[in-house]
Parts: structure tokens; C-alpha cells; sequence
């Protein structure tokens, strides 16, 4: 059979780690089958390195930008050439004229929760559009939290036993050992002092990084505080200035650093060397990076809304995102209550162990399966 996957977001950050994660996974699971890897050309030597893992892995270059009218005509045509059995669109998004069999994944529902985020009222009309059309027409319809799943049933329509649970799952290199010296290296090379608060994604307006800056300046009021900073990891703070006009208004003007994206080692790094990883998002259809810090043994601060509850169980102090007192207190006790630190450092480790890729691309590889049936 020939499985064709939309990969032209293998770049972004949570589809983008689902994808990168999909195809490492997939031959080591499924030798009958090929894969069409449909992608853009200025991903060529990503691509290039994930098909060498095996010749049943290959390209297929597409000229259509995501969210385009292109892609609902360039990728039907692409299907057709390659004569491929099953379609897997990675997002709500699946093409009009799909000539084969499909299965889809929908992530969440931000669009439909956050329209105000969106560029403009048009584009939540697609949303909500797509994801019914996507729902409707897929074979399958696979989504990475029961919470995401509630989402769907509750904005539409649909036959509950179509829409499977795939929990992702977390990278191998989160819980490697890191050469000798590493993480004071990186201190060094940062000029990381004090204590350090540690936020990991993009920075949208629904991850909710202001009020982590203000949670920062409610605790840094306490002398005994003064020390900590905050460091910002994932999109160029430049896309949103607000976030800029929050660190003057609440005066951490220094306190505050905007790293932008990483390597994985350094992530790694800059994981284990935070005293508090501080994740309050709004919404999240899984919410990987507060995982990734249990992993690495940090101690976890994030939402009780949405799957976070979900994703990290008993590990992690979960607060209401909408306060930012209660964001700084759940940092004061992590950084100074000795106990409840060193519990959630052996239960975010114990936590992160039940996420494994392997696991889920082995399910998403049965659900092709079941979809081709």
C-alpha cells in the first residue's frame, strides 16, 4: 500500500514534533508499506535525512502553501501521481477531491475557543468549516487528548467511536545523559544567575506569557525573590511587542530573557538547569513542554484547565491561569518548599515515562491500518 503524509508543517512546533517524531518511528514499525512524504522544497535537507532512515520513505514535493486554495488542487494532484491508497492530513485541513481512502488528526480547537487570536472573522468560518468537513469525510479521525476529543463532540456533530486518542509522546534525547559539565557551561555561556524560572513555546497570545511576566514581578516584590528571572524559549519576541510593553510595565526590564528558538541539547540543558518550569497556558489540545520539563527533572507549574490536568496528572502544581497570584504563589513554593520540590522532581520523571513516541506512532500505524480495512 502507499501511505502519503502532508509534512509541509515539519517545521512548526507542536505539528511540526508530531510529524518529525511520525516518520523517525514509522519504519521501524511498518516495512510493508511505502511512504510518500508530501513536503515543501525549503525543507529538502530535513526531508533528506528522515527518508534515509529507509527506502520505503520518499519524497514527494508539493507547491502549495498551508491554508491556500493551492493546496486543495496541488495535493489531490499529488495523490493521484503517486496512486496513493490512504491520504494522513496532520491538521484539520483536508483537501476538497481527495482522490483515496483519508485519516486526519485535529490537535485541538483553538480557532473555534480563541477567535479573537485569529487574523480576522473570515478565518474561523474556515475553521470551523474544515474541521466539520474534516470530521465528516476522514475515515478516521485522530486527536492527542480525551480533552481535545470533548472539544470536537462539543462543537459538532459527530459519531463519538470515529475519534481515536493518540496521546503524543515525548523525545528519547529529554531524558539522556548530558556530557559532564554541561548545564554549568551553559550558565556561563547564557550568564545565568540567581534562580531561574523557565517558559517553553510559542509565545501566541493563549500561551499566556504576560501573566507569567507578571507573576514574575508579583514574587520579585518579596525581597526574598529578588533573585529570580525569567527565561522566555520559542518564537522571536519581535512577533508580539505586547510582551515587550509587559516586561516595562511591571518594571523586570533585565529579569526578563527572550532566547528564541534552541537546539534540542541546549533545551535539554536549559530544562535541567531551571529552578521552576512555569507553563499557565489558556488552552492546549496536549501541552508537551511541560512534560519535557518533568522529564528533566524540573518541577512543573501549569493550568488545571484544558488536557493539562491530563498530560501531567499528580506531578505538577496546577493553578487557574486567569490569576496571577496564584501563579507566583505556586513559584514561591515551589522554589522554596524542599518537600513538594523533590516530590514533583520523582513524580514528573515517573510521569514522562508513560508518554512514549514509539507508542503512538505504533497506534497511529494501526489506525492507517484500520482506515485501508
Amino acid at each position: 500500500m502507499r501511505i502519503a503524509i502532508d509534512v509541509r508543517k515539519i517545521k512548526d512546533f507542536g505539528i511540526g514534533t508530531y510529524l518529525r517524531n511520525l516518520i523517525r518511528h514509522l519504519p521501524a514499525l511498518d516495512s510493508d508499506n511505502d511512504y510518500y512524504l508530501l513536503g515543501c522544497r525549503r525543507d529538502e535537507a530535513l526531508l533528506r535525512s528522515l527518508s534515509s532512515l529507509s527506502s520505503k520513505l520518499k519524497i514527494y514535493f508539493v507547491k502549495a502553501r498551508n491554508y491556500s486554495l493551492s493546496e486543495h488542487i496541488t495535493i489531490p494532484i499529488a495523490l493521484k501521481r503517486i496512486r496513493a491508497d490512504l491520504y494522513h492530513a496532520p491538521h484539520y485541513v483536508l483537501p476538497f477531491f481527495t482522490p483515496c481512502r483519508s485519516v486526519v488528526t485535529i490537535h485541538d480547537v483553538i480557532h473555534l475557543l480563541f477567535p479573537q487570536y485569529l487574523p480576522s472573522a473570515s478565518a474561523k468560518h474556515y475553521a470551523k468549516f474544515m474541521i466539520g468537513r474534516a470530521l465528516e469525510k476522514a475515515r478516521v479521525v485522530m486527536t492527542v487528548s480525551k480533552a481535545s476529543k470533548r472539544d470536537l463532540l462539543g462543537f459538532f456533530d459527530v459519531d463519538e467511536a470515529k475519534i481515536r486518542v493518540i496521546p503524543n509522546g515525548i523525545d528519547p534525547i529529554m531524558m539522556e545523559e548530558l556530557e559532564p559539565g554541561a548545564v554549568d557551561r551553559l550558565r556561563q555561556r547564557f550568564q545565568l544567575t540567581g534562580r531561574n524560572a523557565l517558559f517553553v513555546g510559542n509565545i501566541k497570545p493563549h500561551k499566556n506569557v504576560e501573566r507569567v511576566i507578571a507573576a514574575l514581578a508579583k514574587l520579585r516584590e518579596d525581597p526574598s525573590f529578588s533573585d529570580v528571572n525569567l527565561i522566555v524559549v520559542g518564537d522571536e519576541m519581535s512577533k508580539y511587542p505586547s510582551l515587550r510593553r509587559a516586561v516595562e510595565r511591571h518594571k523586570v526590564r533585565g529579569n526578563v530573557r527572550f532566547f528564541g528558538f534552541v537546539p534540542e541539547l541546549t533545551l535539554v540543558a536549559l530544562y535541567r538547569a531551571a529552578d521552576v518550569f512555569v507553563f499557565p497556558s489558556l488552552y492546549e489540545g496536549f501541552g508537551l513542554p511541560p512534560l519535557e520539563a518533568m522529564a528533566n527533572g524540573t518541577p512543573v507549574v501549569t493550568s488545571k484547565i484544558s488536557s493539562l490536568p491530563e498530560v501531567v496528572g499528580d506531578a505538577a502544581l496546577t493553578v487557574d491561569p486567569y490569576n496571577v497570584d496564584e501563579i507566583a504563589e505556586a513559584m514561591k513554593i515551589v522554589l522554596t518548599d524542599e518537600t513538594t520540590r523533590e516530590r514533583l522532581k520523582q513524580k514528573g520523571r515517573l510521569r514522562a515515562e508513560l508518554f512514549s513516541w514509539e507508542e503512538a506512532v505504533a497506534q497511529i500505524q494501526e489506525t492507517y491500518m484500520t482506515a485501508l480495512s
